[in-house]
């Protein structure tokens, strides 16, 4: 993330709606790429895509620099997760038993946290504790929150998402990307070095056995390998 960005974040945090609206329109695309794949399920593409930017902004107030996540890795699933629970809600949409059910556990867990440190934990507090990444925590609980009108006033000055929403572009690419970057970080160990080796830094196989102390047969089989989980990670249902 650019100094820029995280500046943009912090002002945005601190109550100033300049930098908050800058950041909407930075990352229109990233909305409109997230709300495209919940197209045809019965509610309009503008609604879709305000829900997505209730998703951002919460994004925008809830990230913590100590998360050690990019801020799109921890706002893809705030975004998807104010979608997915509108269309839960509205009938169109099941949350699994597995998420309301971790989503309890988090819960439970927020309220011992706060009677022991005297405040409401931190995501990066949650998710320490009970093993799970941020954007694991985020999303069960995005999965279980009340509705929120689309119409809340935000930022110091107060403005409604209709007042500062820009029309959508594309950001296929941008969604793609990260994506793919969060599929990497979920591959086991040596899957990742031989990823990061062959595609990012262009070695063949004979130099990443060389540099993995491997043959280069084991290259082949762990690079095959993690291609197949990239494929299952990126072709799955949202």
């Amino acid at each position: 993330m650019t100094d820029a960005m995280r500046g943009l974040i912090r002002a945005a945090q601190a109550g100033d709606s300049a930098a908050l609206e800058h950041l909407v329109r930075e990352n229109t695309g990233l909305v409109w790429s997230i709300a495209r794949r919940f197209f045809g399920r019965g509610v309009e593409p503008d609604d879709l895509y305000q829900l997505g930017s209730v998703g951002f902004l919460k994004a925008v107030y809830g990230y913590d620099e100590a998360y050690g996540t990019e801020f799109s890795t921890y706002a893809v699933p705030k975004i998807a997760g104010e979608i997915r629970r509108f269309l839960r809600d509205d009938g169109a949409v099941k949350v699994s038993r597995t998420l309301k059910e971790q989503a309890a556990v988090i819960a439970q867990r927020r309220t011992e946290m706060e009677q022991i440190l005297g405040r409401e934990p931190t995501v990066s507090e949650l998710s320490e504790s009970l093993g799970l990444t941020p954007e694991e925590v985020a999303m069960a609980e995005q999965a279980s929150a009340p509705a929120e009108s689309l119409q809340r006033e935000s930022g110091e000055h107060g403005f409604s998402l209709e007042q500062m929403l820009s029309d959508p572009e594309a950001g296929e690419r941008m969604l793609e990307h990260i994506a793919l970057r969060a599929a990497i970080s979920a591959l086991p160990e040596k899957e990742r070095n031989v990823i990061a080796l062959r595609f990012y830094r262009g070695l063949t196989q004979q130099k990443c056995a060389a540099l993995l102390h491997i043959s280069q047969v084991q290259v082949s089989r762990l690079e095959r390998r993690a291609i197949t989980h990239l494929r299952e990670a990126l072709t799955e249902p949202v």
